[in-house]
């Protein structure tokens, strides 16, 4: 508002105003005083006017009176009608007959030159006058019309608040490789000595909030060059060729100030793929990416210009984009690990008063899968809960709730169930934590309750002892029983299941659909990978994706997937019957006290009868299971191996605590991880700290 107020157009308004306002009060229409049509007649017919005037075009009469009738000789105005005016005319003749009227005139005023002018061009002024207005809104605001090609990018002064790679965590491997960039800016014959160049673009990619961005934020305070930052969007204008003169325009003033660095955000707003979806070759987007094409490929390697993009859509990029010679180098900034997880709550438990109870590495322990900001999210949230309880140090049961609040939502405390529906809810989350218990693939349960929270009726927390990248088959059998016991729970006991496992159901059929045709985990299919993953995101996923096998085949999928789901839920169902007595001791411990912890979890568990390791499977009775063990490991290599780790920072497995799974949309959701894609209708991504299985 201030900025408007500041511009041109508001005292080109106020100066119209103003000279209104003067015409109209200041300027009394040729000093005619005006009186009613009427008057003015009896005027004519009682001789008191002397001189006469007819003005046709505004219909108006001005007359001047007598010297006897006013002092000085009033000069009055009026207006007529159509119809009035042969009645005056004919009065004014016979007064001008009997000689009272000494002068009567008729005129047709014609406007000036300059008004003429002004009438025709005014309108097309005031329309050009507005559309370039307009214009410069929407070009940025007040940057000039004729600015709109320049680049937006903004140049990182010395005076903004400046982010290091001290305020950065979780991802080392991404700030030694950008931390070589600053190096050779600041010392460049170190590397042009052995003949070494540096590369030209690095690409950041990964999942949303892992720190792309703060990474290049990171570099911005630390390179000490210019460093101009702009987003793809701003690339993309609706007029042709915008977008490729900004491109020019920003690798101009670039090179003016050579060694600079380029950081493009979303570069997937004008990077992507050509000739993809149904439009033509040649719009500004494709234009704009061929600019791009052509600057970083014509870099100078002594210039010192590098650029520097983030997206966490790498799959959707056009090829030539992602070739050596223009991103050298594609930097992964994934969700940290255990070590990058107490790195990043280190980061941002700055300048929060922590009680002596809380430890971050207990915290990080718990939040699996979690990036950087989720972690950000979760000490921001145990801050607000201190401070809405008069709290002055946040502790380990505010960061607790807030751990939870971040997965699974608010406690919905306003939410009352009856008696019945409370009984189902625990024997359902009993159900699922007695099988993940019984079962030896299972992750630890560290927590179930029964207390309303986001979507979910109820929720059981379960967490890996430590970070997993890849599950077994064994494992993945093992979560289909899981994540039917709930719902094999309420058929054994109530006879008549609800709507509550509805997630689970479809969380357990895009497990078995995916061991079936990406795992190659089912004896009749074999070893095979089904179905094309390569999809088309310009025309919708699921509408790119092709089956590249025949309806026999899919008839056999839907067969095998079945089968797994069948003998999951059976085994459920015969762990529940086999430890029935256990089943109605949780019920009753979580009826008495809504929420249970992992040593409460323990002691009603000290009965539960486990099932063993399942069987050695190959995948066909021709490939026998080898009698040999794996190689024995010499205690040396163990030391060496222990050894590094500690080097980096990373922790032994440990009690890691408890994490919450995600709630989904039927209320009561317990979410493992998933592998990618589980076919069918596509992937389910994990919530962050999801899953007893970790990350695949």
């Amino acid at each position: 508002m201030k900025k408007a107020l500041k511009g041109p157009w508001v005292w080109i308004v106020v100066a119209v105003v103003a000279v209104l306002v003067a015409l109209n009060f200041l300027v009394p229409d040729g000093g005619y005083d005006e009186v009613p049509t009427s008057q003015l007649e009896s005027y004519i017919a009682e001789g008191q006017v002397d001189e006469i005037t007819f003005i046709d075009g505004e219909q108006a009469i001005q007359a001047t009176l007598d010297d006897g009738v006013r002092d000085e000789g009033e000069q009055v105005q009026s207006y007529y009608v159509l119809g009035q005016v042969e009645d005056i005319v004919n009065a004014v003749d016979e007064q001008v007959a009997a000689g009272t009227i000494s002068e009567s005139n008729s005129e047709n005023p014609q406007p000036s030159f300059l008004g003429q002018l002004l009438g025709a061009f005014l309108p097309i002024l005031l329309i050009v006058g507005i559309f370039l207005f307009l214009m410069t809104r929407m070009q940025g605001g007040g940057r000039g019309v004729m600015q709109f090609a320049k680049s937006k990018a903004k140049l990182i002064s010395k005076d903004m608040p400046k982010s290091t790679f001290a305020d950065v965590a979780g991802c080392e491997e991404a700030i030694e490789e950008l931390g070589e960039i600053k190096e050779f800016l600041s010392e460049p014959a170190k590397f042009q000595a052995v003949g070494a160049k540096i590369p030209k673009g690095v690409l950041l990619y990964g999942p949303p909030g892992t720190g792309k961005t703060l990474l290049a934020r990171a570099v911005a305070g630390e390179a000490g060059v210019p460093f101009y930052s702009i987003s793809g969007s701003d690339f993309v204008e609706m007029f042709v060729g915008v977008g490729a003169s900004r491109v020019r325009d920003l690798f101009e003033q670039a090179k003016e100030n050579a060694p600079a660095i380029v950081f493009i955000d979303e570069i997937d707003a004008v990077g992507r793929h050509r000739g993809a979806g149904m439009g033509g070759g040649h719009d500004e987007r494709e234009q704009t990416l061929n600019q791009l094409l052509v600057e970083m490929d014509g870099f100078d390697v002594k210039g010192g210009v590098i650029l520097i993009a983030a997206t966490n859509r790498p799959d959707v990029l056009d090829p030539a984009l992602l070739r050596p010679g223009r991103f050298d180098r594609q930097i992964q900034v994934d969700a940290p690990d255990l070590k990058g997880r107490h790195q990043v709550l280190e980061v941002h438990s700055r300048g929060k008063p922590m009680a002596a109870d809380v430890d971050l590495v207990s915290v990080a322990r718990r939040t699996p899968g979690f990036t950087g900001a989720d972690l950000a999210n979760v000490l921001n949230e145990a801050a607000l809960l201190t401070a809405r309880n008069d709290g002055k140090l946040i502790d380990a049961e505010a960061l607790d709730e807030a751990i939870d609040r971040v997965i699974a939502g608010p406690q919905r405390r306003t939410r009352l169930m009856n008696e019945h529906e409370k009984l189902i809810t625990a024997y359902h989350e009993g159900g699922h934590a007695l099988v993940a218990a019984a079962l030896p693939g299972t992750d630890p349960v560290h927590k179930i309750t029964i207390l309303p929270r986001g979507r979910a009726l109820g929720y059981t927390m379960v967490l890996p002892d430590e970070d997993r990248y890849s599950q077994t088959r064994s494992q993945m059998l093992d979560q289909l029983a899981y994540m039917l016991g709930g719902r094999a729970a309420e058929e054994m006991v109530f006879h008549d299941p609800t709507t509550g496992a509805g997630n689970d159901i479809e969380k357990a059929t895009n497990l078995a659909r995916a061991m079936v045709t990406q795992y190659g985990m089912t004896e009749r299919l074999g070893a095979i990978k089904l179905g094309d993953a390569t999809s088309e995101p310009f025309l919708g996923r699921d509408m790119g994706h092709q089956r590249n096998y025949s309806e026999d085949v899919a008839a056999a999928v839907d067969e095998e997937t079945k089968k797994l789901l069948a003998v999951a839920h059976q085994e459920a169902f015969d762990i529940l019957e086999e430890n029935r007595d256990v089943l109605d001791a949780l019920v009753l411990a979580l009826l008495d006290r809504e929420t249970l912890d992992k040593k409460e979890i323990a002691e009603v568990f000290e009965a539960l009868r486990r099932r063993p390791d399942r069987p050695a499977w190959t995948g066909s009775p021709s490939r026998n299971p080898s009698v040999i063990p794996p190689v024995e490991v010499p205690q040396e290599i163990k030391d060496r191996a222990l050894a590094h780790a500690q080097a980096n920072g990373h922790f032994p497995a440990a009690d890691p605590g408890a994490v919450l799974t995600p709630p989904g949309a039927d209320g009561d959701v317990h979410d493992p991880t998933l592998p990618p894609d589980g076919g069918g209708s596509g992937p389910v991504p994990p919530a962050p700290g999801a899953g007893p299985s970790g990350t695949l």
